[in-house]
């Protein structure tokens, strides 16, 4: 592909990390595959941290007052927890099986959820399934920047308000990001080109983020959370058939 190709597709998963960034989850989940279609997904990973790391910045600052700090108090290091998992296991760790068991996750709770024939009703904080999921989100999130859905099967039950459940994503995955940059940098160090491509980059990823704030606070409550469960859906039958097929 021509580098006009590279551009336009780099700077299309850019703008995508940075509406997830900005509360519109899942999206950011398409940012690697789409990049895949020039590079490997390992160095699509590799190039792309910076991005959520720049974009996180940003988000942070929109999200400064709207997070559930009793879920971050169990979830933030859970995820660092399971960065440092990944980055131990990272040798040996398949890539496709993350993917198969993060997607069938994602399946199973949608289906769950949808499939309920009484509401499910609205749970509390819960320490032992936050360490769990926490710790998966760090973990997925440091092998293929699919933390998220993880993330959203543990607090979607929680029913947070909308804006709330953007803001614990923000900064749970911020910290969970700047975990990983040691880590990448010591299993495959960043080249000048790599860091002049991020920067490059940089501008698609603050106007995603900036526009995803954006929307998040005008949508609708129940049209937000919709749209979080169909994301998810979609999202994990794409990682199951990125394995199948």
């Amino acid at each position: 592909m021509a580098f006009d190709t590279y551009f336009a597709l780099a700077g299309l998963a850019s703008l995508l990390v940075g509406l997830s960034k900005g509360g519109l989850p899942t999206v950011g989940m398409l940012a690697v595959p789409i990049l895949s279609l020039y590079m490997s997904p390992v160095k699509a990973a590799v190039l792309l941290l910076p991005i959520y790391i720049i974009s996180d910045v940003v988000s942070v600052w929109l999200y400064r007052k709207d997070f559930s700090a009793s879920n971050l108090k169990i979830l933030i290091p859970a995820g660092v927890l399971g960065v440092f998992i990944g980055w131990l296991t990272a040798s040996f760790t398949s890539d496709t099986a993350v993917k198969l068991m993060i997607g069938c996750m994602g399946v199973g709770f949608c289906l769950s959820t949808w499939l309920r024939r009484t509401p499910q009703a609205k749970q509390a904080v819960n320490l032992k399934k936050g360490l769990f999921w926490g710790t998966m989100a760090g973990f997925t999130s440091f092998i293929s920047h699919a933390g998220g859905p993880p993330f959203q099967i543990y607090v979607l039950p929680q029913r947070l308000p909308k804006v709330q459940f953007a803001g614990t994503a923000t900064l749970l995955f911020a910290v969970i990001n700047a975990a990983k940059i040691l880590p990448y940098q010591l299993l495959q160090p960043y080249a000048y080109d790599d860091l002049l491509r991020a920067a490059n980059l940089i501008p698609f990823a603050l106007l995603g983020t900036v526009i995803g704030a954006y929307v998040t606070k005008r949508i609708a409550d129940v049209w937000f959370y919709r749209l979080v469960q169909v994301g998810l859906f979609v999202v994990s039958i794409k990682l199951i058939s990125d394995v199948v097929l």
